[in-house]
């Protein structure tokens, strides 16, 4: 779509979830939390096909609901509890390679981040290309140095991980990032070749913390409604 490139969306979302039931289409804050992320996608104006890359047909029916395709139906072997992303993308692209398309880009948007907002995205696909890199995803910063993080030992004592920070500054140590768990972006012919978002040459879109919430268990569901209803407020966040 942009420079003659052709951009690909594609969010996973499987039917099973044990911790959080129906997790990928439950409501969140008045509608299918995956919807968030499509409607996302769609505002950022980029993309050539926004794809659900699912084995539920429930979940492909909203999906179609709200504007993303869902051109092929997910195998049940790619959706357990013990398969990653990257392999779930590698088959998208497969199977969209396998179907005549010539994939440029490629974006892994996750059906849980509600957080997810278009100009971050836009942005992740305009640092891949300026870095010449083959994949780019969301971090954000600790809220506290991991380098003065504690661990429980066998006694139940505390102790440092790194003891030899113990008298360091906070400000003196370096920053550390965790995955946002939002979007990845990636050249698809590199990819394809490196398999993994996590790649040798990844570079990062820095998020604010308010923007990044994981929503694995219920309490976690909780924060997030709220941290959301509280963003809402804000004009610059609803646009």
């Amino acid at each position: 779509m942009i420079n003659n490139n052709k951009v690909i969306a594609v969010i996973p979302a499987r039917g099973g979830s044990k911790r959080i039931t129906h997790k990928n289409i439950k409501s969140f804050c008045g509608k299918p939390i995956i919807v968030h992320s499509i409607e996302a996608a769609k505002d950022a104006g980029i993309f050539d096909r926004i794809i659900v890359s699912t084995d539920s047909k429930e979940i492909a029916s909203i999906a179609k609901e709200f504007g993303a395709e869902v051109p092929f139906i997910r195998p049940a072997e790619l959706a357990d509890d013990f398969v990653g992303t990257d392999a779930v993308i590698l088959h998208a692209l497969k199977q969209l390679t396998e179907d005549g398309e010539e994939i440029d880009y490629i974006c892994c948007i996750y059906a849980t981040a509600p957080f997810v907002k278009a100009e971050y995205i836009i942005k992740g696909y305009n640092i891949l290309r300026d870095n010449n890199a083959t994949s780019c995803f969301s971090v954000t910063t600790y809220p506290f140095p991991i380098f003065r993080s504690l661990k429980i030992n066998n006694q139940n004592r505390l102790e440092m991980f790194w003891p030899e920070y113990r008298e360091q500054r906070s400000q003196d140590l370096p920053e550390a990032y965790h995955d946002a768990g939002q979007f990845y972006w990636a050249n698809a012919k590199k990819y394809l070749k490196e398999k993994q978002f996590y790649s040798k040459d990844a570079v990062p879109v820095i998020l604010p913390r308010y923007l990044v919430q994981d929503i694995d268990t219920p309490e976690d569901w909780k924060t997030a409604e709220k941290m959301y209803s509280v963003l809402q407020m804000d004009k610059s966040f609803t646009g």
